[in-house]
């Protein structure tokens, strides 16, 4: 499985199916253990992003960080990717067409990590892989079944950078993650 995570990820690092890439420093694929029955999912790199060709490195990243470690997780206990492989400009939303130009990377990596549980992090990302008109504010945390696999939206964590009112309920769903994971680890 690495080593075909491995060859999307170069293919990846030279698609130019949408005009994101012409403004790429370096494709943002992928970082974590892809082992790992939790994936979270943004919706497209940052600056620092871009530049150090890994997910969610920047302030947003860091926040997620201490997230993850309130719930006893880091890094290598999960698998971090984004909608989009390539950083907008200006930070802006990714289109509707760059999303689907950029999906079917997403899909294969979902095809070989094979998630048991999926956090959207942030509307953008909730609304392309749980529902269309999903809003986080009122459906955070709730653990939805789509295939095999469980999936919940909740704040992104540069949402939370700009609107820290809402981290004491990012944190419930954090909670709610490490709940779900410790149940389907004694499942398993």
């Amino acid at each position: 499985m690495e080593e075909m995570l491995l060859e999307l990820e170069q293919k990846c690092a030279v698609c130019a199916a949408c005009e994101l890439h012409t403004g790429r420093t370096k494709s943002v694929f992928g970082v974590g253990n892809p082992r790992s029955p939790l994936m979270f999912v943004g919706e497209g790199p940052g600056e620092q992003e871009d530049l150090k060709g890994q997910p969610f490195v920047g302030r947003a990243g860091q926040l997620l960080d201490k997230f993850l470690n309130a719930i006893e997780l880091d890094r290598t206990g999960c698998y971090i990717a984004n909608i989009v492989k390539c950083r907008p400009p200006k930070n802006r939303d990714p289109l509707p067409e760059e999303q689907e130009q950029c999906i079917a990377f997403l899909r294969e990596q979902f095809r070989l990590i094979r998630p048991k549980m999926v956090v959207c992090l942030g509307r953008i990302a909730a609304q392309r892989l749980i529902s269309p008109d999903f809003k986080v504010t009122l459906r955070h945390g709730e653990w939805i079944l789509r295939g095999e696999s469980l999936f919940m939206g909740t704040f992104h964590p540069a949402s939370l950078l700009r609107n820290p009112r809402q981290k004491p309920d990012a944190f419930a769903d954090f909670i709610k993650i490490r709940e779900k994971l410790r149940e389907l680890t004694v499942n398993s």
